[in-house]
């Protein structure tokens, strides 16, 4: 019998201050787990890339939790200081854990969003979550290549998956690599052949986009549940 996706839009509450974000729940009848999926820093939880990837997710029995972090939320641009980030990926885990609790949880998200939910890990405030999954993780700025952004990750108890693409211009695997290294037992790193940070590859790569969302969903998967 093939599963069905149950579909939801939702509330989240951060804070008396900061307000209530938007949200999405994509939910299969036969889910296995549940990721909280953050999105990146230029484009909000309704974009092709994130859409593509949670019904991809769903195919593979897993959950997914979108929501928006509140300056996508209200129009602008410029990305929430971290305080803010962080406490909306908590209330974000908190509420995946309160509509699925029989699910193992997990979380991670796209560039930015990733990286706010491995410096929320760090810092120990989501203790909830089994692993968290890196669409992409922005080691550095596009031509200033260093390993600065993966300080905090050091101090990630749980296990971690980073999925980058050989011609990601955020991620010189030159630099990654090392760190996944130190990083030792815990950080898995799964490369993509020709991906850019947005997993696009060119129109001779070996490799098709939707090749590339399949793959990342078989990769997430297994994964998820060795974790």
């Amino acid at each position: 019998m093939a599963s069905k996706l149950t579909k939801k839009s939702l509330r989240i509450k951060v804070s008396d201050s900061i307000g209530d974000v938007s949200a999405l729940l994509y939910l299969p009848s036969d889910a296995e787990c549940i990721l909280v999926f953050a999105h990146g820093a230029g484009a909000g939880m309704i974009n092709k890339s994130m859409e593509q990837f949670s019904l991809t997710l769903a195919e593979q029995k897993i959950a997914t939790l979108r929501f928006n972090f509140p300056y996508m939320e209200k129009g602008k641009k410029v990305p929430d200081k971290k305080p803010v980030c962080i406490a909306t990926i908590q209330a974000a885990v908190l509420k995946a854990s309160k509509l699925c609790p029989e699910l193992q949880l997990f979380a991670g998200g796209k560039s930015f969003g990733g990286r706010m939910t491995s410096t929320a890990a760090s810092e120990g405030l989501l203790p909830e979550i089994k692993g968290i999954v890196f669409f992409g993780f922005p080691l550095h700025a596009p031509g200033r290549e260093s390993n600065e952004r993966a300080e905090h990750l050091y101090n990630v108890k749980v296990p971690m998956l980073f999925l980058q693409g050989t011609r990601d211009s955020l991620a010189s695997l030159d630099f990654l690599k090392p760190v996944i290294k130190k990083l030792g037992k815990k950080a898995e790193l799964f490369i993509i052949e020709g991906a850019d940070h947005s997993f696009h590859v060119p129109k001779d790569n070996k490799l098709k986009d939707s090749d590339v969302v399949k793959l990342i969903g078989e990769k997430v998967k297994a994964f998820l549940i060795n974790n």
